[in-house]
């Protein structure tokens, strides 16, 4: 009767009054940027912006080739990166964690199906076996159903929700009939939220981008000043326009904006490697991401565990263990609905599983009962069978077993214990009203230990993470004991230091952040406790990895430094992940873990040598206008920039080796490394330049013009054959090329940089070719004896690196010694 009141409903001047009144529902926005924000913000970025300019003022100065050659990386650069954030806008708008089923609610005493868009907060909706909740709110009315809210929890037990229990979007109703009110629909609902949190772009950046971001932001700067500088003086003295574009085109080269091409290439060098290993990489940088993790958070249900069962002990009561294999076999094969249980058996006793007999009563699974019946009263089976937990099957039992023992020491161990009983004969399992219940007097036939089954390699691959000191921490919906006790199987350590939700929701902040830190399982936990959990960790300074595969994972993958996601798992959980595992394989993430290794050591190598040219240049604009010169023409600088780094570095990157790295910080590596070299070469070349400039002019038929194209042309040769000498001191194939850096035994570096140098040696000896890269011809004595001035120079660097003479020098050896 009472739900009958309650199927009224809202009326229609009711609904229209609610919509009016901004009561209706709202539907998740799309991700926070649209396909001209991304276009406009990888585009037209600050120094790419200032690069586009000065291209297209060389081609209305007429300078078209120059104009190409310059842009040509900026342009590559940007493709890669648009493509990469509309790839992840797609990803990201696909997510719905509702299916948009037809909602059916009352109005004006009515039934009426539609879409869920259409509700207004006050609804009155029907709930039925199969229908999914779509907005929030109290059971109204004397309704019983169960719910499955594993999409939000992760959990798969079924809840039992009464009169003015909670409904919450996004879960289904299993078994009953009830109506219920909406009260938060939309984005509002639970699903809403979830929808909107999964839905919104986060951009995190690696170590390894911040400082590369943080070096172009401060080479930038400098930049800008140097190029500042240059226009002012040739505004005063009154330079030729065209001229001066083309020394703020290479001026700008100071700006590594090829350390961003590099970087991406060598991600997705990195993806594509372990795409093979059953691993999907959605985020490029998410590879060399996984290296700098130190703090691994995983849920339980359906990561570390298979979300299946295994039947690991039987201790049987007056039977054999056979026959009671036999029963169990016969039991679950005759059920008529099927679960994780269900299957566990099935497994365990295949050999005794027979063809199934008609049952004369059946009584499912319920997770409020906590037991299934089966009443059979054929020739080959006679009784009443029951299978259920030992609680709720105790009061009906017929005295005299000792089953506490058994129960306690397979629960001390984390197991889930079934008690498995029978009566003789067949009897009614439904009271008249048709409520289960369960007869008087019970016969035990057997106890069962069940075990949650571990993903394969997960025990393995958790050992290889805490061996390089990857702390692991376990975070779950489910029982905190249950939580510790997989944990321990898992080969976790520190497993018996676990807490529940509520018991975090009692802390302060400090506490909070100070528990995250020392606790290792988290049980009962929502997925915004999740995500706090995983926030406090970062907020520590931790490199968080998160491990996830439903939708009550999205906030914590999301708030992650890296988020990995099941195969299996809810599409919104794959949808927001950096890395999905397929098969569900944790094997991919040791392979990915030294494929990042890979990557950061092959991208420090990189930014040596980027760093040393940069150095290098700097250097020598603040030199060579001394003497009334300048060091390079934009197509000479093009062609020293792609010899000596951008093949180069592509290679470094790809040929890197895995493993920790130095043991001295990297900052100290650039010091040791970029500094010397940035000085020597930098001196020597001046030296070079100012010697073909002269000794050209000197001759009287130069004048300022080919006197000053012959020296870049020196110098150009020069810095090609030193910036190649480098490439085998930065990856040393031979004890004797260790100084600058370690011994790495590797002579591919080696070996491209000699055929870079015969390219070099083609493009200087084909006219057509020099012109074009505007360099003029020099004699075979001249290239002959800058490569004695490159081999000598390159002696007289390595002696400095092997003597320490710049930590000498600013004392940090002593330093070093004294901490």
């Amino acid at each position: 009767m009472r739900i009958q009141q309650e199927l009224i409903g809202l009326s229609s001047a009711e609904v229209k009054a609610r919509r009016a009144a901004g009561q209706g529902a709202v539907l998740p926005p799309p991700t926070g940027r649209t396909y001209f924000q991304i276009i406009r913000e990888d585009v037209f970025t600050f120094i790419d912006t200032i690069l586009f300019l000065l291209c297209f003022s060389l081609l209305l100065l007429g300078q078209v080739s120059e104009a190409l050659v310059s842009v040509g990386t900026v342009l590559f650069n940007v493709v890669v990166s648009v493509v990469q954030e509309i790839r992840a806008k797609r990803s990201l708008d696909q997510i719905a964690l509702l299916t948009r089923p037809g909602a059916t609610v009352v109005r004006d005493g009515a039934e009426v199906e539609l879409d869920p868009g259409e509700l207004v907060q006050g609804d009155i909706l029907l709930l039925r076996p199969g229908d999914q909740v779509v907005a929030d709110g109290p059971l109204v009315g004397a309704g019983r159903v169960e719910m499955d809210e594993s999409l939000l929890t992760g959990e798969s037990d079924l809840i039992v929700k009464q009169e003015g229990d909670r409904l919450f979007s996004g879960s289904f109703c299993v078994t009953g009939r009830a109506c219920y009110r909406a009260e938060k629909l939309g984005i509002e609902s639970m699903a809403g939220q979830l929808t909107a949190g999964a839905r919104s772009f986060q951009r995190h950046y690696t170590p390894l981008q911040r400082r590369i971001n943080l070096m172009i932001q401060a080479l930038l700067l400098v930049a800008v000043y140097i190029e500042t500088v240059f226009i002012l003086v040739n505004l005063f003295q009154g330079a030729p326009i065209v001229e001066t574009v083309r020394q703020s085109v290479v001026i700008i080269g100071i700006v590594p904006i090829g350390l961003i091409l590099a970087t991406s290439v060598a991600y997705a060098l990195g993806a594509l490697r372990i795409t093979g290993q059953s691993a999907l990489v959605q985020r490029l940088s998410a590879v060399e991401s996984l290296s700098n993790v130190d703090v691994l958070c995983l849920d339980k249900t359906g990561t570390i565990t298979a979300n299946a069962l295994v039947l690991e002990k039987l201790f049987p009561f007056g039977i054999s263990q056979q026959e009671l294999r036999d029963q169990l076999g016969l039991f679950v094969r005759s059920s008529s609905t099927g679960n994780a249980t269900a299957d566990a058996i099935a497994a365990a006793c295949a050999s005794s599983v027979s063809d199934a007999l008609p049952a004369r009563e059946v009584i499912p699974f319920s997770s409020a009962r906590k037991w299934s019946a089966l009443s059979f009263d054929t020739d080959q089976v006679r009784g009443t069978y029951i299978l259920g937990a030992p609680e709720a099957l105790l009061r009906v039992l017929r005295p005299g077993f000792d089953l506490d023992s058994f129960i306690a020491a397979e629960a001390a161990r984390g197991m889930r214990v079934l008690l498995f009983a029978r009566w003789p004969d067949p009897v009614s399992l439904q009271t008249p009203s048709g409520e289960p219940v369960l007869p008087a007097d019970l016969i035990p036939l057997g106890l069962l230990s069940l075990r949650d089954e571990l993903r394969p390699q997960v025990r393995q691959t958790l050992a290889d993470f805490a061996a390089v000191g990857v702390r692991i921490k376990v975070i779950s919906g489910d029982n905190p004991r249950t939580v510790a006790s997989l944990a321990r199987q898992a080969g976790i350590a520190q497993a018996e230091q676990a807490i529940s939700g509520a018991e975090l929701e009692k802390l302060d902040e400090a506490t909070f952040a100070q528990v995250a830190e020392e606790m290792t399982v988290f049980g009962r936990i929502t997925p915004r406790q999740k995500e706090r959990l995983v926030q406090a960790l970062r907020a520590r300074k931790h490199y968080v990895a998160m491990i996830g595969d439903g939708v009550n994972d999205v906030f914590s993958l999301k708030r992650a430094d890296l988020g990995i996601a099941m195969e299996s798992g809810s599409q919104a959980a794959r949808g927001v992940a950096d890395i999905v595992l397929l098969k569900d394989s944790f094997a991919a993430l040791p392979f990915a873990f030294a494929e990042g290794q890979r990557i950061r050591n092959g991208m420090y190598n990189v930014i040596k040598l980027f760093l040393t040219r940069v150095a290098y240049l700097g250097l020598l604009l603040w030199a060579i206008p001394i003497a009334g010169g300048f060091p390079f023409a934009p197509k000479q600088k093009s062609l020293l920039t792609f010899i000596t780094s951008s093949i180069i570095v592509v290679a470094l990157a790809a040929w890197a080796k895995p493993g920790q790295g130095s043991s001295q910080s990297f900052g100290r590596q650039l010091l040791h490394f970029v500094v010397p070299v940035a000085i020597t070469q930098s001196l020597v070349s001046f030296a070079l330049f100012l010697a073909a400039f002269f000794l050209r002019q000197a001759e009287a038929a130069s004048n300022f013009s080919e006197a000053l194209g012959v020296a870049q042309s020196a110098l150009t040769a020069y810095a090609v054959f030193s910036g190649l000498l480098l490439v085998p001191f930065v990856v040393p194939p031979r004890p004797f090329w260790v100084g600058g850096n370690e011994l790495s035994g590797d002579w591919r570096p080696t070996l491209l940089a000699l055929g870079l140098l015969a390219l070099f040696l083609g493009v200087v000896t084909i006219p057509a070719v020099r012109t074009f890269f505007s360099l003029l011809p020099l004699s075979l004595v001249d290239y002959l004896m800058i490569a004695a001035v490159t081999i000598i120079w390159g002696l007289i660097q390595r002696w400095l690196w092997r003597i320490k003479l710049l930590e000498r020098f600013l004392q940090l050896e002593e330093h070093n010694q004294m901490s």
